[in-house]
């Protein structure tokens, strides 16, 4: 895909309606199809190191951090990355139990991925809880796209990886696709047991009734076992079903869909467990009032049934609940003049736990000239209290040590932005700087009489700043480079009357400096070579060193059907470490083969 090719690709994750990347106002990275087949990853947090945007750190819970613009959480202190909305296919896959991601129950065809769309900074007036700091929309492509049979085999020091799928056709009108995936990973370079494994299947159907109608339906389900730090082995297991509806008229379009999802992990030995079933139903109207405005408006309704199975130290007061979450929102458009656009928008949402919220947005964009945009933009989320926040209870030896009180209110964030985006046809170049200020973080207090249980609070507040900023620069007709570089400063403090127990690093232990560089070559019509070079500074506290390593993939077509490709990741150094030594095991070098067949 060319640069100009790219600048007017449709993306939806800014103003949650199509328009051309080069025109959205906001800060977003593109992980294309290509990018994602010519990097060799095949799990969804290597994919998202593609991104400049994003800080993603192997260990911690769940296996795995991703965030973005820090806060990345502090396992020790049992504050967890949960700041950034994941979602796959418009379905939200993070758990309402403490609004984070498991990634390790997260998984797709590499093959069947259209892009990745990541936006950095708050995106709660259009997707509600949870975008706080972030967006990730994962969007598969459409089963028409996905036709014959494909067949891919990974073997490595450390990977094993299958999967196979068959796309079909029924008459002119009704296309679908059918995919089974088996992966296994040896997580870390210890001579433990600490091997993962999970296995995966699914389908996609997409009918086209009328000229102005899509249905899709898709489904997965999924089972596998991972090995944990200390503790007996865990085992997972998931599915889910999504269905949606869309009409696109000249001057409005109407899209309505309905999700269920079941997900489950179980440690072994009685180590606890829980099961989530969440029921989703969202409806978006857009329509273009005139010529100079555009509406977006809509609301929906998630209903979160869960239990819990906790253990002598850890349980949940009560051990099931249902969380109702719904909302209403809407966004105008107004083209101000041909090169000035100014966007406002409010979402009204309910709480199970924090009651109702306001989360408005204001964005101003200008249209310099056609390869110059420049925006800024003003808005508000939260992070509403989830059962951890609210319901735990911590034990040692019988007695409680911790609780989640009825008083722990929403973090909540307000967000100032301002960036440019200049595309032409050999080079684009895009910087957004921020400033955020946070208020009412959790924090661990002492009991108001005495000292146990402790409870948690939202004892800090602060401020952080800095800027992402990343290019796509097109060398020669066979050579590519896309360097990117983020810069981040943290200040917070205690509010007066914390208890300043744990030191303010808990919300989050961040690099200072982020930089990335990739390369992709074209070697002849057969051979393409990519390298994906990284630089992460210092974490401070606990302090790990910063590091320096490097992925690379070499593939060969051996004909029109088949590439054979070798990939390596982490190849500087035979392990490092990217979290404390406390949180997480150090990340060794993995090597692998692939071969994938298009029939």
């Amino acid at each position: 895909m060319s640069i100009r090719d790219l600048a007017n690709f449709d993306v939806s994750s800014v103003t949650k309606s199509a328009e051309a990347l080069g025109g959205a106002p906001g800060a977003i990275y593109v992980i294309t199809h290509d990018d994602i087949v010519r990097s060799g990853n095949i799990t969804l947090p290597g994919m998202l190191r593609l991104a400049p945007n994003l800080q993603v750190m192997r260990g911690g819970n769940g296996g795995l951090v991703v965030t973005a613009r820090g806060l990345s959480g502090n396992a020790d202190a049992q504050n967890f990355s949960n700041k950034l909305l994941v979602l796959i296919d418009g379905r939200s896959v993070y758990t309402p139990l403490y609004s984070g991601v498991y990634w390790d129950m997260q998984d797709l065809l590499p093959e069947d991925i259209d892009r990745i769309e990541v936006i950095s900074g708050p995106g709660a007036t259009l997707w509600g809880a949870n975008a706080v700091n972030g967006v990730i929309n994962i969007i598969t492509r459409p089963a028409g796209a996905t036709q014959g049979f494909y067949a891919t085999a990974v073997a490595g020091n450390r990977t094993r990886d299958a999967g196979l799928r068959y796309g079909g056709r029924i008459g002119d009108r009704i296309n679908y696709r059918l995919y089974a995936k088996a992966h296994r990973n040896r997580d870390t370079s210890s001579t433990a047991d600490d091997d993962s494994w999970r296995v995966q299947g699914g389908f996609q159907v997409d009918w086209t009734p009328t000229d102005v109608d899509r249905v899709m339906v898709q489904g997965d389900a999924y089972g596998g076992s991972r090995a944990q730090l200390g503790a007996p082995r865990e085992d997972i297991t998931g599915r889910d079903i999504l269905a949606r509806w869309n009409r696109d008229g000249a001057t409005s379009s109407l899209q309505v869909q309905a999700y269920y999802d079941h997900s489950g992990r179980e440690t072994r030995a009685g180590g606890g467990r829980f099961s989530v079933d969440t029921f989703d139903l969202d409806i978006q109207h857009s329509i273009a009032a005139g010529s100079a405005h555009h509406v977006v408006w809509g609301g929906g309704a998630r209903v979160s049934r869960y239990d819990i199975d906790g253990t002598p130290s850890i349980q949940f007061d009560p051990g099931r609940r249902t969380l109702l979450l719904a909302n209403i929102f809407a966004q105008d458009s107004v083209k101000l003049s041909p090169r000035l656009t100014f966007i406002a928008g409010l979402k009204l949402e309910q709480d199970p736990y924090s009651g109702p919220a306001l989360l408005p947005n204001a964005r101003l964009s200008w249209r310099a000239d056609e390869n110059l945009l420049l925006w800024g933009s003003a808005s508000r989320a939260i992070r509403s209290p989830t059962p951890f926040d609210r319901d735990v209870v911590e034990k040692v030896d019988g007695q409680t040590l911790l609780i989640g009180p009825s008083t722990f209110r929403s973090e909540k964030l307000s967000a100032f932005e301002a960036g440019g985006r200049l595309i032409t046809a050999a080079a684009s170049f895009s910087i957004s700087g921020f400033y955020n200020v946070y208020d009412d973080l959790r924090t661990v207090e002492f009991a108001p009489v005495g000292i146990f249980p402790l409870r948690w609070g939202n004892g800090i507040k602060g401020h952080s700043y800095g800027f992402d900023s990343w290019a796509d620069l097109r060398l020669t007709d066979w050579w590519r480079l896309k360097p990117g570089y983020s810069l981040l400063i943290q200040r917070f403090r205690f509010k007066p009357g914390a208890d300043r127990l744990l030191g303010v690093t808990q919300v989050g232990n961040d690099p200072k400096h982020r930089v990335t560089l990739r390369s992709s070559m074209d070697i002849g019509t057969r051979i393409n070579l990519d390298a994906d070079l990284r630089y992460v500074s210092a974490l401070p506290n606990p302090r790990v060193s910063g590091y320096v390593e490097l992925g690379a993939r070499i593939g060969y077509m051996l004909n029109e059907q088949a590439e054979l490709s070798l990939s390596g990741f982490n190849l500087l150094h035979k392990r490092h470490y990217e979290l404390p030594a406390t949180q997480a095991n150090a990340v060794p070098r993995s090597l692998f083969v692939a071969l994938k067949w298009h029939l």
